[in-house]
């Protein structure tokens, strides 16, 4: 009786912690997936290549682009961001629950190809903790940090598309928020059709 699996879209902007609590996410529940994106930013400290992101040079990103590789893609800043399609589609067929860690340009795109997916906005407690976390990595000058501030704010306003928005202020409380969205939503009668017409037909 197994169902299609759960698309489960989560975004906020730079500083919001959605790395972190993803990697909790996974932690406390190992049936969920994460579908990783290519990017061509240069990789951070403690990132790893092919589970953080893919990091890609700006010729092969756009070689996938020509190709339709892509889900969706979006300029964030001065670098390139994809979701690779296949791979997304084939754990969904599995009956795997994807995470697509994306932003809100993303997010309207992935809305319109799949009508049926939950939307997690993750926002910062704060405008002021949203900077501190920004200035604490350590990695970014000045200049890049008032730009993804500047920018964090145009994707603030945009929560409201959004089915559920959660406030990562303390980080456990914001996991089991997104947890208990997963649990709820992977309940509904709507996603369920399948089970429910297998039960009645088997009686």
């Amino acid at each position: 009786m197994a169902k299609k699996g759960m698309l489960i879209v989560l975004s906020g902007p730079s500083g919001s912690g959605k790395d972190t609590v993803i990697s909790e996410l996974l932690k406390k529940n190992s049936e969920l997936k994460v579908s990783v994106s290519l990017t061509t930013r240069n990789k951070r400290e403690g990132e790893i290549d092919g589970e953080s992101y893919y990091f890609v040079s700006r010729e092969y990103f756009q070689k996938k682009l020509d190709e339709g590789g892509f889900l969706e893609s979006a300029e964030y800043g001065t670098n390139l961001y994809g979701t690779p399609k296949a791979p997304v589609d084939e754990m969904l067929a599995a009956g795997k629950n994807v995470i697509l860690k994306i932003d809100v340009q993303g997010a309207e795109k992935i809305r319109a190809l799949y009508p049926e997916c939950v939307t997690v906005f993750i926002l910062p407690p704060s405008s002021r903790v949203l900077e501190s976390r920004l200035r604490g990595r350590a990695s970014d000058d000045e200049e890049d940090i008032q730009r993804r501030l500047l920018i964090a704010k145009e994707e603030i306003r945009r929560c409201v598309e959004y089915t559920y928005v959660v406030v990562n202020d303390r980080l456990e409380d914001a996991v089991d928020d997104v947890l208990a969205i997963i649990s709820s939503e992977s309940h509904k009668t709507l996603r369920n059709k399948k089970i429910i017409s297998e039960v009645i037909n088997n009686d």
